[in-house]
């Protein structure tokens, strides 16, 4: 297939790219002066919050270097936490620290940190090297979440968590990522995680997305990964139709995790998500968001009314019937 055929099928298909994505979208709909309410986590924690937002505990924040030394005060009493920077993108500068040892802190996937590493690791994080444009950032100590029981058995090690695109209030798209060992426990696709497309109607998990690639089934594990059922899936869908309200952007993606023991938490808001989540679903968003803008066109009050977008997406955003029968 030429090029220029492979460009139409995409077209029709609703796929969008990046320039795309970053044109008629987030430069289009996203407004600079709020991303700081999303690029921060910790502004993001507070927003939450203050909406009745459920989010991991924070146990401590260490905003200079001379408070590095109290590290060891904020998790006194914490055998499990996580230590992340606040303005970190794809995943890079998160530590889950699983236990103690007598040398220091054993890490999700068994490497030992001592307490000398993870004051320089804090140091780091601190002088911006993992956050956004490497500009100095914070270190945020929290609750390390349990993953819900229903994701045993396709999750290596890590934390799955379920991201939603949002469309001006209204949840266009959504999929579920699911770590492997590949991604080394963590949930996230740029590192070899899992993207496992969602039926917004009705929560349940359709095929995946690993590297790029289709797949049906963890590659860990081999269990097929379509009819999953999406804990308080009608819980995670008004917590994101809320998020415009939150941050006043446009086009966002919301990343929400299922601990066992305290339901849905909101880990962060994005104002640039990826685009494998059309893979994940196979199929475009182009479409979708078409479809989103035009229902607010026509009913305006829509962004008004979470309820009534939730009701929206949940009715027109059903996925389409893949050739083959998946």
């Amino acid at each position: 297939m030429s090029l220029l055929a492979t460009y139409r099928r995409l077209k029709a298909n609703g796929v969008i790219g990046m320039n795309r994505r970053n044109a008629d979208f987030i430069l289009a709909l996203n407004d600079r002066r709020h991303y700081p309410l999303v690029d921060d986590k910790l502004n993001t924690k507070r927003l939450a919050q203050e909406a009745g937002i459920a989010v991991p505990s924070l146990y401590g924040a260490i905003e200079h270097p001379h408070q590095v030394r109290l590290f060891e005060t904020i998790v006194a009493g914490h055998e499990e936490f996580v230590v992340k920077p606040a303005c970190g993108s794809g995943g890079e500068g998160i530590l889950v620290v699983a236990g103690r040892t007598a040398n220091g802190y054993r890490l999700a996937g068994g490497t030992v940190v001592t307490a000398e590493e993870m004051h320089f690791h804090l140091s780091n994080i601190l002088a911006g090297t993992y956050s956004l444009g490497g500009q100095p950032d914070k270190a945020l100590i929290e609750y390390r979440v349990s993953f819900h029981r229903v994701f045993e058995r396709v999750a290596f090690q890590g934390v799955p968590d379920v991201r939603i695109i949002v469309f001006q209030g209204i949840p266009v798209m959504a999929m579920v990522r699911l770590p492997t060992r590949r991604s080394a426990g963590k949930a996230n696709l740029h590192q070899g995680a899992v993207g496992v497309g969602i039926d917004l109607a009705t929560g349940l998990t359709l095929d995946g997305v690993c590297r790029d690639r289709v797949v049906t089934r963890h590659p860990d594990t081999d269990v097929p990964l379509r009819g999953i059922e999406i804990p308080e899936w009608d819980r995670l869908m008004h917590h994101a139709a809320r998020t415009y309200s939150l941050t006043h952007l446009g086009y966002q993606g919301m990343d929400m995790v299922l601990d066992a023991d305290r339901g849905p938490l909101m880990l962060e808001l994005n104002a640039r998500p990826g685009l494998s989540i059309q893979i994940a679903n196979r199929e475009g968003l182009g479409h979708r968001l078409a479809a989103a803008a035009a229902a607010l066109a026509a009913t305006p009050d829509l962004l008004h009314d979470a309820d009534r977008r939730v009701r929206f997406a949940k009715e027109t955003f059903r996925p389409r019937p893949v050739a083959g029968g998946n």
